[in-house]
């Protein structure tokens, strides 16, 4: 093999990897997946995609090793390669933000529509917990809580909020958590529970972020 028939080819695996990733619903898969393990039909239903567009779009996903699969009877389920695969996203999303000044602005007014957009770090969040000063809660499904979340976090699914929004305490401040500074769950979340006379801000870190941080995950 010379020198260019080994540069071709192997940049050429390099691209193969970037063209999987070269697609917003595969993105959008890979971000779920990055919260744990799903079911065909759970992607198809959170990425607003048919059954055979999500199942085509993870086919791609496998056949760049992005993806494994396992059979769990009739169901196929789901999960990333490996940790790197987060890393390689992550990693995309703070490129993307340096050099897209309209994905800044979009989440700027996104987060401002919903009076979300107020920031607090990990430890500013670790020394309000330890002074019971806030309520945590993690908005995201419930099997993704199970899979791993923040200290003290109290599970409440989005679409359970506005039932058991009267179980959250009204003289503390709330902190709402999802998937990360992309997920609309936490700003839906603030919405809502702004409308009803709450103090809300929206934690825009998440488990992997935390992990990342050598900061405590629980299960």
């Amino acid at each position: 093999m010379t020198g260019r028939e080994f540069k071709d080819l192997t940049f050429q695996q390099f691209a193969n990897i970037a063209t999987a990733f070269a697609s917003p619903k595969r993105l959008e898969l890979i971000d779920i997946l990055s919260q744990g393990e799903r079911d065909v039909d759970t992607l198809s239903f959170e990425t607003n995609m048919n059954f055979a567009n999500t199942s085509r779009h993870l086919q791609i996903l496998k056949s760049s090793k992005i993806v494994v699969s396992r059979k769990e009877g009739v169901r196929v389920v789901y999960s990333l390669a490996n940790e790197e695969v987060v890393k390689c996203w992550r990693g995309l999303q703070v490129l993307a933000e340096k050099s897209a000044s309209e994905i800044r602005e979009t989440a700027r007014l996104f987060f401002e529509e919903r009076s979300a957009l107020v920031p607090i770090s990990s430890k500013e969040l670790l020394d309000k917990l330890n002074k019971d000063e806030i309520t945590l809660i993690d908005v995201r499904p419930k099997e993704e809580f199970l899979s791993g979340h923040l200290p003290a976090a109290i599970s409440i699914p989005l679409r359970d909020l506005k039932e058991k929004s009267t179980e959250l305490p009204s003289g503390k401040e709330i902190v709402a958590y999802c998937r990360g500074p992309y997920c609309v769950l936490a700003a839906e979340a603030a919405k809502l529970l702004t409308e009803k006379g709450f103090n809300v801000v929206i934690l825009k870190e998440d488990v992997n972020s935390w992990r990342a941080e050598g900061l405590p995950i629980q299960s």
